[in-house]
């Protein structure tokens, strides 16, 4: 098996991925980073791969959150993770259609736009199936970084897992393959 290839930025999952999944969060104060999320964005920064974030944030349309509240709860995030690049969010309900919500490809190629990048350049990485699939539907690669939320199913189908985020950006970084503890 071949390793993963660098790449020159990385997307990362906000809710479940970086900051504590606290659901329809629209208060800064109850914002708290996930253990590895600080190293895995301070590892990228050190080698000069750009960052963002994807995140699906349905309570807009559903009447639960604004958009003010999300991009203050995206602030407060982006100060305690140490600051990533680009910030972008789908504020549609599941059943809208759009292209943006996560696993439809929008939001990752909205932010490797944003970034400069190709997204066949990006990696992904995500708590559920949804982030693998919105980084596979716009070309980009899929890691998924499981927790309590995440389905066997999900884990079972992901060529790249890692037990938290900054063990997937370290193999993301890897010139080698990773050994012993991620790859599928």
């Amino acid at each position: 098996m071949s390793g993963l290839p660098r790449f020159a930025a990385v997307l990362f999952d906000r809710d479940g991925t970086l900051v504590e999944d606290v659901p329809y969060n629209g208060d800064p104060t109850r914002v708290r980073p996930l253990p590895g999320a600080v190293e895995a964005v301070g590892l990228l920064r050190a080698e000069g791969v750009r960052t963002g974030v994807v995140s699906n944030q349905s309570g807009i349309a559903r009447g639960l959150l604004t958009h003010a509240q999300v991009r203050a709860v995206n602030a407060r995030a982006d100060a305690l993770l140490g600051g990533l690049g680009v910030w972008a969010y789908c504020p549609h309900a599941p059943g809208a259609g759009c292209a943006c919500r996560k696993p439809r490809p929008g939001l990752v190629l909205a932010a490797a736009r944003r970034l400069g990048v190709s997204p066949r350049v990006c990696a992904v990485v995500g708590d559920i199936g949804a982030d693998v699939a919105a980084a596979e539907a716009a070309g980009a690669t899929g890691v998924l970084v499981p927790n309590a939320a995440t389905r066997e199913a999900e884990v079972a189908a992901a060529r790249w897992c890692f037990p938290d985020p900054a063990a997937a950006v370290r193999a993301l970084l890897a010139p080698r393959p990773a050994v012993g503890g991620g790859a599928r």
